[in-house]
């Protein structure tokens, strides 16, 4: 999956982890600061299956998913050996259906009447550890 980050001139490929709480920056942090993205905290701790790590803690413009848009996304990054440029996490895409299609390779995303294809999506660091908050404009 590709995404539109409002710069023609970089492709940046996406992977979809179910099971994140947190958009990941994946790959060479030059790539995402030359993107526009500014650094709000260094050195923050993450966790998951793969045990603790830590990672810097950037703040994009915009991006966009499919039809969704996120405007002023949070997301940390944390180099990994993985074939993609970002993972997106389950959590920005709280309160929608998606489905996986694994045969075509495709993400489908449903938006319920109720939703906007405006999401919010903030990481705060409270109290040394890091939560994130997603929801619709409409919200």
């Amino acid at each position: 999956m590709y995404l539109n980050l409002g710069n023609d001139n970089v492709k940046v490929n996406a992977m979809l982890d179910s099971g994140a709480l947190f958009p990941m920056w994946v790959t060479d942090e030059d790539i995402l600061v030359h993107l526009g993205a500014s650094i709000i905290k260094t050195d923050v701790e993450i966790s998951g299956v793969g045990g603790k790590a830590t990672g810097n803690l950037y703040k994009m413009d915009s991006i966009e998913v499919g039809d969704l848009v996120y405007p002023g996304l949070y997301l940390v990054a944390c180099k990994m050996d993985l074939p993609c440029h970002i993972l997106l996490s389950s959590t920005m895409f709280q309160n929608l259906v998606y489905e996986i299609d694994d045969k075509n390779h495709k993400l489908n995303v449903s938006i319920p009447d109720d939703e906007s294809i405006v999401r919010n999506l903030k990481i705060e660091d409270k109290d040394g550890k890091l939560h994130v908050l997603c929801c619709s404009a409409s919200a």
